[in-house]
Order: structure tokens, then sequence, then C-alpha cells
């Protein structure tokens, strides 16, 4: 039986940390579906058209992973998928009293789902989208923060922005 893991966030934009997570849950898991939520009431600095394709972007290459966007609960959107794991990323200690209450959260909605959390590489655990985006405003260096394909997709809409 192919074990499939869900990981959702909201990717804005998807960074080296994400990326890391990624691949390690992939060595993990037969497949994992990264899935990009909507997240309105966060207000998102790009559209979940934009984040998406980013994700995309940032994920040629790598085998049995999956790109989609959501804007439902996310146990009803591994149920479709047939996902009996969630994957979420810990850095600090600050997350995970969040982490765990919604991992709580999401198994009382449904006792398959269990929540694996992966820590990314050391390099890597000071990055956070809030992060990068705090960055863009003051058009700071993120090159080295985020995959190189959603570095240059930034860039080419810093462009657009400006015209």
């Amino acid at each position: 039986m192919r074990k499939i893991a869900l990981y959702p966030g909201t990717f804005d934009p998807i960074t080296n940390g994400h990326y890391d997570i990624i691949e390690r849950a992939l060595k993990l898991f037969d497949e994992v579906i990264v899935s990009v939520a909507l997240s309105a009431d966060k207000k998102p600095m790009y559209t979940l058209e934009e984040r998406i394709e980013m994700v995309k972007a940032a994920l040629v290459g790598l085998e049995n992973v999956t790109v989609v966007g959501f804007d439902n609960l996310t146990v009803e959107l591994a149920k479709t998928y047939k996902a009996t794991v969630l994957i979420r990323g810990l850095r600090a200690v600050s997350d995970f009293e969040y982490e765990l209450q919604l991992g709580y959260l999401n198994n009382s909605l449904d006792e398959a789902i269990e929540t694996v959390y992966l820590m990314p590489k050391l390099q890597h655990a000071f990055i956070s989208s809030s992060i990068v985006r705090n960055l863009l405003k003051f058009n700071a260096k993120t090159e080295h923060l985020v995959p190189k394909e959603v570095q240059k997709i930034i860039g080419d809409k810093k462009v657009c922005m400006l015209r």
C-alpha cells in the first residue's frame, strides 16, 4: 500500500526550508502532495495561482510530488487524495505549541490522520516566508533563502510591478 503524505501550507513564497522538508519527506513516503492554501485571512503577498506556480517551478525534477491548491479543511483534502499523513515543519520551539495543537485538531477531525513533524537542516532553520516577504518589501537580497527558480519568478514580478 502506497504511503501518501500531504504537506499543507501557504508557501508565500516557498523557501529553501520548505524545499528541504519536501526532499526529506520524499525519502519517507511514496508520494508527497504539496498543498498550497488560499489563506485569504493571512493576506498573502502572492495570489494562490502565483504561489502554485512558484512551488511547481521549485520542485521541477523531483519525482513523486504533486502540487495542488486548496481552500477547505486539510483533513478533507487529505481524504480526497487518500493521504494518511500530514507533514509539518518545525524550525524552533516557538513553532511546536501551535503545530502540536494543529496536529491534535486534525486527528480529532479524522483519527486516520497522523502528523509527522520534520525539522529543516540547521542552515535553513531561520528561514520563514514572512522573513522573505519582509526582505522583499525593502528590495533586499533573498536569493539565499528561496530556490533559484522562485527567485527568478520573484524578480520577474518585481519588474512587472515597477512598470
